[in-house]
């Protein structure tokens, strides 16, 4: 069985690693750890040139940060699932497309996603993620839903 997981570093997406681990399946599983970068769009900081090596700084401090959380959320999957059974990604692009862009290319039996839970005016201003992947997935989707988000003193 190949498994994708995505996560955002969110508290949704750990508990759906925590979910994953839990769980008991086939041998011979794999497991891919993905993690999504928005790009950036230099024409939109066109308005002022100075502003362009700022924002390409804050996109490779968004990789480097993304690949120890990557990294981390991988060592905690091969703990559990041994080391050959484990591999992680991070790519550039847009979170959905490219989520499921792996997912038929890879191809994945599964992908497991944590859900934020956005209603009204937010989930249709920021889209939720998993909605799109479980209308156009091709294979099954496991979103983990989680009741609350921990407070601060979590």
């Amino acid at each position: 069985m190949n498994i994708i997981v995505a996560i955002d570093g969110s508290h949704f997406s750990r508990v759906a690693v925590d979910r994953l681990i839990e769980r008991p399946w086939p041998e011979g599983t794999r497991i891919r750890v993905v993690h999504v970068v928005e790009p950036f769009h230099p024409e939109y900081a066109a308005w002022h040139a100075n502003y362009v090596p700022l924002a390409l700084q804050a996109q490779k401090e968004l990789v480097d940060a993304a690949r120890i959380m990557v990294d981390e959320t991988v060592d905690q999957l091969k703990a559990r699932f041994g080391e050959e059974a484990v591999e992680g990604e991070i790519h550039e692009g847009y979170i959905k497309d490219r989520i499921l862009d792996l997912a038929e290319s890879w191809p994945a039996d599964l992908i497991v996603v944590g859900s934020h839970g956005r209603k009204g005016i937010t989930k249709f201003l920021l889209g939720s993620v998993s909605e799109a992947i479980m209308s156009h997935a091709p294979c099954s989707v496991e979103v983990v839903r989680v009741k609350d988000e921990p407070d601060e003193d979590d």
